[in-house]
């Protein structure tokens, strides 16, 4: 059984709305699938996009974010397959 939320999960938009490389917010960290979806999807998912762009943050702040070579394309895993 899920726990009753009683409060919405706020939008994590900073206002920066400007991506990356590798596709990502540099504001909030989420990719542009997941910020154009946002409004549509379940508190369960939204939970699970705000702890993956914690994460995100702090490998950009640590500066341990993964090198890609530049030949192959940078493709964002779909939350919704």
């Amino acid at each position: 059984m899920e726990q009753c939320e009683f409060f919405a999960i706020p939008n994590p938009c900073k206002g920066i709305c400007k991506s990356g490389p590798r596709g990502y917010c540099y504001g909030c960290f989420r990719s542009r699938e997941e910020r154009q979806h946002w409004n549509k999807l379940e508190d369960p998912i939204k939970r699970k996009i705000i702890h993956a762009c914690a994460l995100r943050q702090r490998r950009y702040e640590l500066g341990q974010s993964i090198v890609e070579d530049q030949d192959e394309p940078i493709l964002q895993q779909s939350l919704f397959e």
